[in-house]
């Protein structure tokens, strides 16, 4: 779900505080887009495949690949015109067990603590 080396990478590039405000950042920035997601009933195949693609770069940043894979699924249908090929509530499920995930492994691989 998470691939931790990448997340060690991102930790050693930029360093450990640094690294904290990234963490920090991103939790805020994504957990306000897929309340974006769960708050409206019904988005433009454009604002979905905006949503995921911005979901997609995130995601991948911090090492969320199986979310970041799904988000760019998602961006791809929304594209297409094909809004109803994406599950919404799979894409919040997921981001949920990927941040739970993430948060309660965190310091087992690197020196962030939440």
């Amino acid at each position: 779900m998470i691939n931790w080396d990448q997340v060690k990478q991102l930790e050693d590039d930029i360093g450990a505080e640094d690294f904290g405000d990234v963490v920090v950042m991103f939790i805020e920035e994504v957990d306000e887009a897929v309340d974006n997601l769960r708050a409206k009933a019904e988005l433009t195949a454009q604002e979905l495949a905006s949503a995921m693609h911005f979901l997609k770069g995130s995601a991948a940043n911090l090492g969320f690949n199986e979310f970041s894979e799904m988000c760019s699924r998602g961006e791809k249908s929304a594209e297409s015109g094909v809004r109803n090929d994406v599950d919404i509530p799979q894409v919040i499920a997921l981001y949920d067990a990927s941040k739970l995930a993430f948060l309660t492994d965190v310091s087992v691989h690197t020196s962030y603590i939440p």
